[in-house]
């Protein structure tokens, strides 16, 4: 992923159950989305984008496609914060952090927790 390309929503959700399921034909992709669920042409049309964008890829078997991602969802979830942090944020993970302690969405014990986990990355 040379430049970071954002997902819709409804592209992160199909990308959401190939990361799942690792190699999936659309069937299969359909039968693991949530309810309501995208009509088979509708699903097939936005994996046909995701492979466009690269984040996606397929192996033909016969008239049937077997797709597969080829961006690993870390990478995406590390690009995809990133952007977030930057344009709510001013780029700051403290100013995220602060936001969430002021509006209680994140407790004491787990602001300690990752400091916690920030002192055993920095021991590494």
């Amino acid at each position: 992923m040379k430049t970071f390309k954002p997902l819709t929503k409804a592209e992160e959700e199909i990308m959401q159950v190939l990361w799942q399921l690792e190699h999936a034909f659309i069937k299969d992709i359909v039968d693991a989305l949530p309810e309501p669920k995208p009509h088979y042409n509708t699903a097939s049309t936005i994996v046909k984008i995701l492979e466009d964008k690269g984040f996606a890829d397929h192996e033909s078997f016969g008239k049937s496609n077997r797709y597969f991602p080829l961006v690993k969802k870390e990478d995406y979830s590390k690009r995809s914060m990133k952007q977030f942090v930057k344009g709510y944020f001013e780029g700051s993970y403290s100013n995220m952090l602060s936001f969430f302690a002021r509006e209680k969405d994140i407790s004491i014990e787990e602001l300690e927790s990752i400091l916690k986990q920030l002192k055993k990355n920095a021991d590494k």
